[in-house]
């Protein structure tokens, strides 16, 4: 476990931002998501000691951000979601410089920043000013600068912004190369969740300042036996009322379509006696494998409802 949070509250003015938070997160690659004002840029802030917190713990690699954020801040890399750079400094000066601040020798900083401009694929480029790039190459310039002084911890916010489809390809894989071979523990905010998807071997996801599902994606995304996907010919509404009468939990997806979880210990027969009963035709169902962006959307749903979420 690199990261900890218990029952972190951060309030601006009399609005909660982080309300009870708790979290852990281990492995190699998390993907950090949630709808805009969920808390995601502020449970960053907090994690560096840049927001007080009001009540609770944050842990970073087991050190207390209430006590150590300078330290903290030593040990984690940030690319950031918009420009960070110096105009009228070449990329590789602006790296140097950054890599100073963050305690290597000067030697050992222009080295560093070398090889994290190679890295990215911006070799050539390394001695042009930073503003005259294109966007998609400032965004590697902001991933260079990230990792050029060797994190424990490297936090990517919308890495695959401005990119064109073969820049945004290359900026994946680099990231997943990150998270598989280079000993840093990632962390990637996006709201394009097939990034998040291809990226990270874990997903925690914030709404209205808590954590309401976390867990790794592919053990999120086993099929489940009672779980259905359905379309029906008839009362919709009246059927699915149905199924809530009877302990089903219900939901819809993005294309429209209606999601069915049975209770346990139920089958097939128990969906169809249902349909029977709301007077419907049941016209479509299969078992379910989630994509990442169900599960995101039912545990939005299920949060918004105010029952919590749990994944079987």
């Amino acid at each position: 476990m690199f990261l900890e949070a218990e029952n972190v509250t951060v309030t601006f003015g009399r609005r909660r931002v982080l309300d009870d938070l708790s979290m852990r997160l281990q492995g190699r690659s998390t993907g950090l998501l949630g709808p805009n004002g969920a808390g995601k840029s502020t449970f960053i802030k907090a994690l560096l000691g840049f927001v007080p917190l009001r009540r609770g713990t944050i842990r970073v690699l087991g050190h207390d951000v209430r006590r150590q954020a300078m330290h903290i801040r030593s040990l984690v890399g940030y690319m950031p979601e918009h420009e960070s750079y110096i105009e009228g400094l070449s990329a590789v000066r602006l790296l140097r410089y950054l890599g100073e601040l963050s305690g290597l020798s000067p030697r050992d900083a222009m080295e560093r920043a070398h090889e994290s401009l190679h890295y990215v694929g911006l070799g050539e480029l390394r001695y042009r000013p930073v503003e005259t790039y294109s966007l998609g190459n400032q965004q590697r310039v902001k991933l260079a600068q990230a990792i050029v002084h060797g994190p424990k911890i490297l936090i990517l916010d919308e890495p695959t912004n401005a990119l064109d489809p073969e820049g945004r390809n290359e900026m994946l894989r680099l990231v997943r190369d990150i998270g598989e071979y280079s000993g840093s523990h990632v962390i990637m905010c996006s709201h394009i969740l097939r990034d998040v998807e291809y990226c990270c071997e874990s997903v925690t996801v914030l709404n209205r300042g808590r954590a309401i599902l976390s867990g790794v994606i592919e053990e999120l995304k086993k099929e489940d036996i009672r779980t259905y996907e359905v379309r029906v010919e008839g009362n919709r509404d009246g059927f699915e009322r149905e199924l809530v009468r009877h302990g089903c939990l219900t939901s819809q997806n993005t294309q429209g379509h209606l999601r069915v979880q049975l209770p346990e210990g139920y089958g097939t027969r128990y969906l169809f006696e249902i349909a029977q009963k709301a007077g419907v035709q049941l016209r479509h169902f299969h078992f379910k494998k989630d994509s990442l962006e169900d599960i995101f959307v039912s545990a939005l749903q299920e949060s918004e409802r105010g029952h919590g979420y749990a994944r079987p």
